[in-house]
């Protein structure tokens, strides 16, 4: 079988998370292929995601590197077990594939955490404020691909339609409920639709005005917990696309910078009684 042309983010960090431990087992690439009878290259298209990995070879692989983490173990072979296809794909080759990528985070996420700076979040957004957002960023977009990312954003929110739904804490700036990218009436419906799910159970959602004080750098990102702490994975806000970090030490950033935006926001009926009276003022 031929290497995959575009590995996804979760099949590039299921190979990079092979790679660490053999890293840590101080074994070369030309090592561990021995092990599984094959070439260096074999080992180089697992560890870049080029290869799928079964969860068995998963296993003989992290016996091999001496791995003493069992959770962790457990938590990669179930990756590689991942082989039924998502909604997601229905869009590949139509959206480039951070969206998709940013799409399979939110699937598998145990939890999301997430700070918005400046617009609504895209999985409560509004297929109407979508569309005028995504029309204003992006000059002469095709009608067929702005009705494709317009379909993608509101399917998104199908980790709230599951027998247990997903749990999604976002922390919005006041900024981004007065920010005008649509006109009134649309921007109404969309503050409407905000306090509709801020009543769904398994969402929070909580302001940040602008009279609060804010002392560190925050910018718009995404928190998503895995089966495990060392497989989160923070995305970073772009109107383009979807840059992911997992490094322990900017996990650690991120879930400290998500705590100082949490004293300082308002509470839930707060934040409800605040979007109304902006909505009211629109």
């Amino acid at each position: 079988m031929p290497p995959r042309s575009c590995p996804t983010a979760r099949q590039k960090r299921l190979g990079a998370e092979l790679r660490k431990l053999r890293e840590r087992a101080g074994m070369s690439g030309s090592e561990a292929a021995a092990y599984l009878g094959g070439e260096r290259a074999q080992i180089s298209h697992i560890e870049s995601g080029r290869y799928g990995v079964s969860d068995q070879r998963v296993r003989r692989l992290a016996a091999h590197y001496s791995a003493g983490d069992k959770h962790l173990v457990d938590a990669l072979a179930g990756m590689a077990e991942e082989r039924t296809k998502g909604w997601w794909d229905d869009y590949r080759g139509i959206l480039s594939p951070g969206f998709l990528d940013l799409s399979e985070l939110e699937h598998r996420a145990t939890y999301i955490r997430a700070i918005e700076m400046l617009y609504v979040p895209g999985v409560f957004q509004t297929e109407a404020y979508a569309r005028d957002l995504i029309r204003g960023g992006v000059s002469d977009l095709p009608t067929a691909e702005l009705n494709a990312r317009v379909e993608h954003r509101t399917r998104r929110r199908d980790i709230f339609d599951r027998p247990v739904p997903t749990p999604f804490e976002v922390f919005i700036h006041e900024a981004a409920l007065r920010m005008r990218y649509c006109d009134a009436s649309t921007m109404r419906e969309q503050l409407d639709y905000l306090r509709k799910v801020s009543t769904w159970p398994s969402v929070t959602i909580r302001i940040i005005p602008f009279e609060a004080q804010i002392t560190s750098s925050v910018h718009s990102m995404l928190y998503a917990g895995a089966s495990i702490p060392a497989l989160d994975t923070v995305q970073i806000d772009s109107s383009f696309n979807s840059g992911f970090l997992d490094a322990e030490a900017q996990l650690a950033r991120y879930r400290e910078l998500l705590d100082s935006v949490e004293s300082i926001s308002l509470d839930t009926e707060e934040s409800d009684q605040f979007i109304q009276r902006i909505a009211q003022e629109m």
